[in-house]
C-alpha cells in the first residue's frame, strides 16, 4: 500500500450529472465515450466525477456577439 492520501472524488449519479451539465443521457454517454467527462461504475450505477463536468464546460468555445464578428470581418 502507498502512504499517499487518496484524492476525494466528487461523484454524482448520472441523472444528477445530466442536470448539472445541462445535457441529456445520450450526450452524457457520448462525452464519457470521448473521454471528456469521467465516469465510474458502482455496482449497476454510473457515477460521474462532477469536477470533470466543470472541466468539460471550461473547454467549450466562447460565442462571440454578431457585432464583434462583423467588425472583425470588416477590418480584415
Amino acid at each position: 500500500m502507498t502512504d499517499k492520501p487518496r484524492e476525494k472524488r466528487n461523484l454524482i449519479p448520472l441523472k444528477q450529472a445530466c442536470q448539472k451539465g445541462h445535457f441529456g443521457r445520450t450526450k452524457a454517454y457520448e462525452l464519457i465515450g470521448a473521454g471528456k467527462i469521467i465516469a465510474y461504475k458502482d455496482g449497476g450505477r454510473i457515477m460521474i466525477d462532477a469536477d470533470s463536468i466543470d472541466d468539460y464546460h471550461a473547454t467549450l468555445p466562447k460565442v462571440e456577439p454578431r457585432a464583434a464578428r462583423e467588425q472583425a470581418v470588416a477590418s480584415s
